[in-house]
């Protein structure tokens, strides 16, 4: 990072004063990363349980796969998907919290049996698969957030807080010789002035 150096005492006061700011917020930063990474970790983990979930009702189901071709779909509509808006360390995350389909009466006169353990097994499938995807999204908000805050970490840590110090050690060493050079200048000119007065008496 390339940082336009003023060597006056006022520029060095205010990357002192950015310098603060940013070691002040660096621990902050990084426990917000440390926690959005075990956030994703859990959600991770989260998902791949509803993926072997959903992949084992499926696989439960395939033996009667022929049988579903018979199953009425408009007997099952999706009435209502309940969920929520988590806020998790300043991420606003989807949250699951239920759903509620509406069966149609049917008559079970001419109807296969299994019909109504197809609906108990669709509801399931259903819960599952919409739990399922508002978890990927949960894991996609939380791992995109995770991956902003370690670059901020990453831009403090290897790259604002070290120019910015490099730019103050720079900034007081030209101070300092430049204050040398005036008490030189200073000396020689009070040498001179001496000189003088004895010459004169």
């Amino acid at each position: 990072m390339k940082i336009q150096i003023k060597y006056n005492k006022t520029a060095l006061r205010e990357l002192q004063k950015k310098l603060a700011s940013r070691k002040k917020a660096l621990p902050t930063l990084k426990s917000k990363e440390a926690a959005l990474r075990a956030l994703v970790t859990e959600t991770g983990k989260e998902l791949e349980r509803l993926k072997s979930s959903y992949s084992m009702l499926m696989d439960r189901l395939e033996p009667w796969k022929i049988l579903w071709e018979e199953f009425d779909e408009g007997l099952v509509t999706i009435k209502e998907v309940k969920s929520g808006i988590m806020k998790i360390a300043g991420i606003k995350v989807p949250q699951f919290e239920g759903l509620t389909l509406e069966v149609s009466k049917f008559s079970m006169v001419g109807r296969p049996v299994w019909f109504l353990d197809g609906v108990v097994s669709l509801e399931d499938a259903l819960k599952i698969r919409i739990e399922k995807e508002m978890t990927e999204e949960k894991y996609r908000l939380l791992d995109h957030a995770r991956k902003r805050a370690k670059q901020k970490v990453n831009l403090y840590e290897k790259v604002q807080i070290p120019a910015i110090s490099d730019a103050i050690r720079n900034i007081k060493r030209y101070l300092e010789d430049e204050e040398n050079l005036a008490k030189s200048s200073q000396k020689l000119l009070k040498n001179r002035l001496n000189a003088m007065e004895e010459t004169t008496v």
